[in-house]
């Protein structure tokens, strides 16, 4: 009460950073004090993983297994990461999860890799915790080590990066020794790539070197605007000579084909004869006032060993293309080509599928045109199976687009999981398992399909917005006496024995709107009742 408004509002400040810090590590405290209360293996047969991003998909070393770790998910209002480990047997198509004592906190966005020692062994690195408000941010720079042979779980090194209020990107390359459990950081020659996330990287045919791709950055534009800026350039790390002799050098490559459009939130894997793998991702288009995304559901190939990238057509069925190429002999027909490129032509379905809430989803589906109807007579000469000739004309299905989806490579197979995709304002995360042959690139098999009535979204509704408006009008009324207060510091005070909750209760809408007054008009609302909530919090921890 004896503070000017200015200290108060200072400190007010610094203290509000410090409470959502603390707030932040308290929650990542609490969910590792419930992971530690389990004390042994459980391995339970489930269902497929609940819709999600960013987790992480690795292929077993030795088993017909893939391997799903962590990620996250966002139904409108709050944000939920997870911890959760997942196995996939591939020839018999079920899931079971495994629960291991003493596990990484969860997180979304990690890195993982795969090696074969010891009977199989998946790294993870770093990663991200969000709050359920999706408002603050905390990275991982820990490691850690699944032994898929003894199911358990072993910590190489623990260490937070708090969350920050503005954003840094690196270009600087480390590597971890696993003979001796230790970290160098490289310094490379050459053009080096400029600062970045979410770059895909991949190693080539010979184990010589590294190929990063892609990325995203920010940078500050006029007005205090943040500018994204999509990367599609490439870099090769190369590596030569041998342990202490060994040297790094950078290489900018300009691969030749046909390249993808610039994109973010692609899917990469490692396919066989040294090709890798990028599927889907997501162009933003940015303005000042609005972001809207062109997702796509298209598959490339680079082929490292050529320097060339290449787009992939699934080639249909089999009996299809046999079918097309028969016909009577001597039987001559009035098509010109321009007709039968036409008539043989791609041709896109589109499906809508409606959501438990009646959103409704558009998905495009590519299939290879329907071969024009012949007669009876011509079908019995041909003696196509029935049931063989439906499955060629049933049109392709593909992956609806999406971004963030989790890719890997396993047998000669790509199998694609999750991911998501945006209509409107509204976020679709998906729980879909595809796979394709890399050998046929034939067609994508559907694994586990979406269920759009497991789609859970939480939004506003409009006697919501009413009810803020009315509130808005009432706290217009009550302006003048709170600026009153305002200036004389003078807070509702804390009826004796009041306890935290109740008191913020009380006081809500006073709080709120001396956030507001401080946060100006344009702040978005669940910032000014966070900060609301903490001035409370504040005054009562102050009259105590």
């Amino acid at each position: 009460r004896n503070l000017g408004i200015k200290e108060f509002k200072h400190i007010l400040y610094l203290h509000i950073c410090e409470v959502l810090s603390e707030d932040l590590e308290a929650l990542i405290a609490e969910f590792q004090s419930m992971d530690a209360k389990k004390t042994q293996v459980v391995e339970t047969s489930c269902p497929p993983p609940s819709p999600r991003l960013n987790a992480s998909l690795c292929a077993h070393p030795e088993k017909d297994e893939l391997i799903l770790f962590g990620g996250e998910f966002f139904n409108g209002k709050k944000t939920f990461l997870y911890n959760e480990l997942f196995f996939y047997n591939i020839k018999k198509n079920t899931w079971v999860k495994v629960e291991i004592p003493n596990p990484p906190p969860r997180r979304c966005a990690q890195q993982a890799v795969v090696v074969p020692q010891g009977g199989g062994q998946v790294w993870i690195f770093g990663g991200e915790f969000a709050s359920p408000d999706g408002e603050q941010f905390y990275h991982y720079k820990d490691l850690w080590v699944l032994h898929l042979g003894t199911r358990t779980w072993e910590q190489i090194n623990a260490c937070y990066s708090k969350e920050q209020v503005d954003y840094i990107y690196y270009n600087d390359i480390h590597a971890f020794n696993l003979d001796t459990f230790t970290w160098s950081r490289l310094q490379p020659t050459g053009t080096v790539p400029c600062p970045r996330s979410a770059c895909q990287m991949t190693p080539t045919h010979d184990g010589s070197g590294v190929i990063i791709y892609g990325g995203y950055s920010k940078t500050r534009a006029k007005k205090d605007v943040d500018k994204g800026t999509i990367h599609s350039d490439m870099f090769l790390l190369r590596r030569e000579g041998k342990e202490e002799q060994e040297k790094w050098t950078w290489m900018r490559v300009n691969p030749s084909g046909v390249k993808p459009p610039p994109r973010s939130g692609f899917s990469l894997a490692v396919g066989p004869g040294g090709r890798a793998l990028l599927f889907g991702g997501v162009c933003d288009e940015e303005d000042e006032e609005s972001l809207e995304g062109d997702f796509f559901n298209d598959l490339y190939f680079y082929d490292i060993s050529k320097n060339r990238w290449f787009p992939a057509q699934l080639k249909g069925n089999k009996s299809e293309k046999k079918k097309r190429r028969r016909g009577k002999k001597g039987e001559q027909t009035n098509e010109t080509e321009g007709e039968k490129e036409e008539a043989q032509g791609p041709t896109e379905i589109i499906k809508e599928i409606v959501a438990e809430d009646g959103t409704v989803m558009t998905i495009k589906e590519v299939s290879p045109a329907a071969q024009a109807e012949e007669d009876s007579e011509e079908e019995e000469e041909e003696e196509v199976d029935e049931e063989e000739e439906a499955a060629a004309m049933a049109p392709l299905v593909e992956p609806c687009p999406r971004s963030s989806a989790m890719a890997t490579v396993k047998h000669g197979k790509l199998y694609l999981y999750g991911g998501m995709f945006e209509v409107g304002d509204r976020q679709f995360t998906l729980c879909d398992l595809y796979s394709l042959d890399l050998h046929k690139i034939d067609k994508w098999d559907v694994l586990v399909e979406m269920d759009p009535k497991t789609q859970e979204w939480l939004e506003e509704s409009e006697s919501e917005d009413e009810e803020e408006e009315a509130k808005g009008g009432e706290d217009e009324e009550e302006g003048e006496s709170e600026e009153e207060s305002e200036e004389d510091a003078d807070h509702p005070p804390v009826k004796p024995g009041e306890a935290l909750a109740d008191y913020q209760t009380r006081t809500e809408k006073y709080w709120l709107g001396l956030a507001r007054a401080n946060m100006g008009p344009d702040a978005k609302e669940k910032k000014v009742q966070k900060v609301g909530h903490a001035m409370a919090k504040v005054f009562f921890e102050d009259q105590e």
